[in-house]
């Protein structure tokens, strides 16, 4: 029989929650465990990382896999079969370790001949690594690093189709997706693998990604135009920018006193912001928030293909298991579940021995660490440096590089519109000549600004570029113009309208060089449902024939493209 005193005792237990059938205590749900999570913990926020950098894969292998072909393809407009054969012969026609470190790609090792089959495998099984990754959330260090290792194989082939000089998003989506190689297990496809935690030094590693993002972003501003630090730049970027959408045409005209505050919110998240990450769990907290609320609006705003989509994935790594629960159901069996009972069990300290299998992956991760360390010298010099350069890799795998974006605002919108006429001799003043309209760049002046983000049309991006400059320096352009003359198929597909579909193809073909200016909103123009005003510059390249560019396309062992009638 028990004493009196443990009667009482258990009386006392049963009332507060210890009873079988009783309500729980005080900070305990129905299973025991503590009703609310606590911070430190990363379980869950690895999977909302995962999730997220699948994404951006996906998108981004679905962009490959709908216009590498035609870009850099067997009949690309820069094919990349070229590109690798002047590799070789760069290095004495071998195919040895200097090739490799200079272009690294597993086209290396595949048959050249049917290059087009080549892209269209490594695009399709990036897509299918991806998609199964996003759905069920779970990932591994083999998969993840095959995501890595078949990008990066399509970036070092892109040329400038993949990766000019400002595109930023493809060297950041490989750092990205390099450090998320290391988040994962090494085999074990479980979303909850107990016996490897996340990394703190991954963790670590994309908040030093984000923070030198953001950070050589804002610096790159105030070192470059003068706009930026006299705050008009806001003034200009809304018509500017490569390819805007319909919100950025009405914020285009707000007042003037909102683009400065604008541009001093753009400098307070790009150079103030940053340093959150260094001040403790709510500031790093607060840190991941406005950064993504910053992409979010910049989202809004702008088609910059998926670059702010990916710049919010290594913010994720700002918060914890505490501040994601509420992406997770509290129900039993569930993440959120499994997570509060980890916790649990680590608070009364029944954690596993640690095995031999942990030690190799601290030994690893601290590798990692000294090789970020290492690989960040350059970068953070550059940082420093009042000559600053932006997005630039200093290593051929592009581990860790140099960020920045719109270091200069352009103040005019100029435009190469591309035209074709069937009329035998392109000088005639009778002679007709009919726009090609692309997937989302300006071009009719009626057509209302496409809104496309987190996708990416290359070649409307392309066509920006080379209205900065005069078609000596894009030679694509007059590749482009061949495959227009013959109604190449391929080409066509870039492009949204044909001015020429169901005939002949045209005789001649000319660019020229528009200025483009957002209409009024409520004017006489708007009125008639004119998004843009346009004025004609002059020409950009002179009419041209098929005939014409045989010379030009057999110099650089283009194949001259044969006349298809639709």
């Amino acid at each position: 029989m028990a004493a009196p005193e443990e009667s009482l005792r258990k009386r006392k237990a049963g009332k507060a929650g210890g009873g079988p059938g009783s309500p729980p205590g005080p900070g305990l749900d129905p299973t025991g465990c503590s009703a609310g999570l606590r911070a430190g913990t990363f379980w869950l926020t690895r999977i909302v990382l995962l999730r997220a950098l699948a994404f951006i894969y996906f998108v981004a292998f679905l962009v490959a896999f709908h216009q590498n072909k035609q870009l850099i393809g067997d009949w690309g407009l820069l094919p990349c079969r070229a590109y690798l054969k002047s590799v070789q012969q760069y290095f004495r026609g071998r195919v040895g370790w200097d090739a490799v470190s200079y272009a690294p790609t597993v086209l290396w090792l595949l048959d050249w001949s049917h290059m087009d089959s080549n892209l269209d495998a490594l695009a399709l099984l990036g897509l299918g690594v991806s998609s199964f990754v996003l759905v069920t959330g779970c990932a591994n260090m083999v998969l993840m690093a095959t995501l890595w290792v078949l990008y990066m194989s399509l970036v070092n082939v892109g040329q400038i189709c993949l990766l000019p000089l400002l595109w930023r998003w493809e060297s950041q989506l490989l750092e990205t997706g390099f450090l998320g190689i290391f988040l994962c297990p090494l085999w074990t496809l479980s979303r909850l693998p107990r016996g490897t935690p996340p990394s703190r030094i991954v963790l670590w590693g994309f908040r030093w990604l984000i923070f030198r993002i953001m950070l050589g972003a804002g610096l790159i501003k105030i070192r470059g135009d003068r706009c930026w630090r006299d705050l008009t730049c806001m003034d200009f970027h809304y018509e500017t920018q490569p390819v805007p959408n319909p919100v950025a045409y009405f914020l285009h005209q707000s007042p003037w006193w909102v683009h400065r505050g604008e541009t001093l919110g753009n400098h307070f998240v790009e150079l103030v912001v940053p340093f959150f990450i260094f001040l403790g769990r709510r500031m790093c907290v607060l840190h991941g928030a406005l950064q993504i609320l910053f992409q979010v609006i910049l989202i809004i705003s702008g088609n910059l293909s998926f670059l702010n989509w990916l710049t919010m994935v290594p913010s994720v790594a700002c918060f914890d298991d505490a501040t994601l629960g509420f992406l997770f159901p509290s129900g039993p069996g569930g993440l959120k579940y499994r997570v509060l009972k980890m916790q649990e069990e680590a608070a009364r300290g029944a954690l596993a021995p640690l095995r031999y299998g942990c030690m190799v992956r601290r030994a690893v991760h601290l590798a990692l660490a000294a090789l970020v360390a290492w690989l960040s010298v350059p970068v953070v010099l550059n940082l420093l440096s009042p000559t600053q350069i932006m997005n630039t890799s200093f290593n051929p795998l592009r581990i860790v590089n140099t960020y920045g974006a719109f270091g200069s605002i352009t103040k005019e919108r100029t435009e190469v519109i591309l035209q074709g006429t069937a009329a035998p001799n392109a000088s005639s003043p009778d002679a007709v000549w009919e726009d090609y309209e692309f997937k989302c760049k300006p071009g009719d002046p009626g057509r209302r600004p496409c809104l496309i983000s987190p996708y990416h049309y290359r070649l409307d991006w392309l066509m920006w570029f080379a209205a900065f400059q005069t078609y000596e320096h894009n030679e694509w352009i007059i590749h482009l113009a061949g495959k227009l003359l013959a109604n190449d198929a391929s080409a066509l597909s870039l492009l949204a309208v044909n001015p020429f579909e169901g005939r002949a193809p045209p005789r001649w073909l000319r660019g020229e060089h528009y200025r483009y200016k957002f209409s009024r909103p409520g004017g006489p123009h708007a009125a008639a449902g004119k998004w843009w005003l346009r004025k004609r510059i002059g020409p950009y390249f002179p009419p041209v024939s098929l005939r014409d560019l045989e010379d030009y396309f057999r110099s650089r062992e283009w194949p001259h493209p044969a006349v298809d009638v639709d």
